[in-house]
């Protein structure tokens, strides 16, 4: 009996624990969250230990929280400050995910393909343009039945990448615009409703006759709401796609600086599309125990293995120059 016990003790000291579930904690962008949360189910099939929780809650939510170290990484579509680089306690590092648009959404029944310039688009969210009958709009859709009806203006009420994307573009084409209101992921809009996140604005648009929002592209698609072509810095009318926010990104590949904060809106090129944006994870080079290790194997699956899954979702891969060197700064991660 003594000996049975015995032995039934050394089986049970020698048994192999219990898997333990580890887990990621993130918290972010909006804008890349229909790829993400593919991403995370994708992953996570093959690796029945780990939990990967995201909160899409805007890329303010994200710069501030990674900030704070209550996630184990955050995410951006509008890179962060050297401002805001300067309050946080480590190295971050900013790994570029996927590339998307940033569209103007629309709702005006009988309109199916409204064309747009960026000093228009400028006017309108300035409330310089009130009216969708403004001779600046007929002039670039003369054959358009546009309402005499008040346009109601749709943004962000949050912190928000999609809106720096915007907001960077509208910079850049309206001397107006970066005067009096200028770039952040949040602004003081002069005009407008305020919606809380891409899911919010694309609600609004879509129950409001008359309306025009910025989503990024996937929300339009989802929710079926139209949206505009926009003039490129060549004047051509380009509507966004995987290929036009390809086109929109060569540039930038050839000249993609080390630690990857770049813009990419107006960019040059007939086939650009000029309301594109990399996307970011927000990541500590330094992690607490066993996280770094979590995080690098995700980063390295998510280079090789998600960039297949983008287009079906609306976002372009990331080049594979760019691809490249990002996989060796995934390497530095501890």
């Amino acid at each position: 009996m003594k000996l049975l016990s015995t032995l039934l003790a050394a089986a049970v000291l020698s048994a192999p624990a219990a898997a333990q579930v580890r887990s990621l904690n993130g918290a972010g962008a909006t804008f890349p969250y229909p790829i993400y949360s593919k991403w995370f189910d994708e992953y996570q099939k093959a690796k029945p230990d780990l939990r990967i929780n995201y909160q899409s809650i805007g890329s303010g939510g994200g710069i501030r929280q990674i900030t704070e170290r209550t996630v184990d990484f955050g995410a951006s579509d509008g890179p962060m400050t050297n401002q805001q680089q300067f309050k946080v306690d480590g190295k971050i590092l900013h790994i570029p995910t996927v590339l998307g648009a940033v569209v103007p959404a629309y709702n005006l029944k009988g309109v199916e393909d409204l064309k747009l310039s960026g000093p228009v688009l400028a006017d309108i969210f300035l409330g310089k343009i009130t009216r969708w009958t403004d001779p600046s709009i007929k002039t670039l859709n003369p054959e358009a039945a546009l309402p005499d009806a008040p346009i109601t203006v749709v943004h962000r009420a949050d912190g928000s990448g999609t809106t720096y994307c915007f907001v960077d573009y509208l910079a850049k084409v309206s001397p107006e615009w970066k005067s009096k209101v200028g770039v952040g992921t949040a602004v003081n809009w002069p005009v407008g409703l305020g919606g809380k996140g891409n899911e919010g604005v694309s609600g609004f648009v879509k129950q409001t006759p008359a309306s025009i929002g910025y989503v990024e592209l996937i929300y339009a698609k989802q929710n079926d709401i139209a949206y505009a072509s926009v003039r490129n810095k060549a004047g051509k009318f380009v509507k966004a796609s995987v290929e036009s926010v390809t086109s929109a990104a060569a540039a930038a590949a050839k000249n993609m600086p080390k630690d990857y904060r770049v813009s990419i809106t107006d960019a040059s090129g007939e086939a650009a599309y000029p309301i594109s944006t990399f996307t970011w994870l927000l990541v500590y080079q330094k992690n607490t125990a066993g996280k770094g290790a979590v995080l690098k194997d995700f980063l390295r699956w998510m280079l090789k293995d998600g960039q297949a899954m983008t287009a079906p979702l609306g976002y372009a891969p990331l080049p594979d120059a760019v691809n490249a060197m990002v996989a060796k700064t995934v390497e530095t991660i501890q």
